[in-house]
């Protein structure tokens, strides 16, 4: 009784959040045995230049939703929350990177433009351990999506900026722990 009413309960989440996971359920998923510290990190507008000029794609807001993964002592893992405009609506995609800064998972947690121009996940899983390359572009390293070609530029612009960030903010941790030692 009790499975069958987590069940019913979690479909129902689900249906309800137009089919997609929450982030905490995908970075369940993503990071099974880590434990998981929410951050928001606040850039500079050197870093936002940066990051630009790195991902080839324009840097929206200064505020950037990072979580970071944890397991005995060590980071295993960075996650990030990329929301933008896909047409005339807002995606948000939860982008986890392993240890190393290449993609691990991309999940979709919100979109709200009519499923018919979402990415799915085996469109996804093209980004899987990509890192930031000029290839890793809509028609060279990924594949476009037939019908969504909006939804594809987005999402790419998504991960590019996702992996810049993620450089930016290695190198001024870096910098800071250099600086403490």
């Amino acid at each position: 009784m009790c499975t069958s009413l987590l069940f019913v309960t979690t479909t129902v989440a689900v249906v309800a959040q137009g089919g997609q996971m929450s982030r905490e359920e995908a970075l369940a998923a993503v990071f099974p045995q880590a434990g998981i510290e929410a951050e928001r990190v606040f850039l500079t507008e050197q870093q936002m230049v940066q990051i630009g000029e790195l991902a080839g794609v324009d840097v929206e807001s200064g505020l950037v939703a990072r979580y970071v993964a944890t397991q005995d002592g060590r980071i295993v893992g960075r996650a990030y929350v990329d929301t933008h405009v896909v047409r005339t609506k807002r995606e948000s995609l939860l982008i986890s990177l392993e240890a190393d800064g290449s993609v691990k998972r991309i999940d979709v947690t919100a979109f709200l433009e009519p499923t018919e121009y979402q990415a799915h996940e085996r469109w996804l899983q093209q980004y899987d351990q990509q890192t930031l390359t000029d290839d890793l572009a809509v028609q060279r390293a990924i594949r476009p999506i037939a019908g969504a070609t909006l939804t594809a530029g987005a999402a790419n612009a998504a991960v590019r900026r996702v992996l810049a960030i993620d450089q930016v903010l290695a190198l001024a941790e870096e910098k800071v722990g250099a600086v403490a030692r």
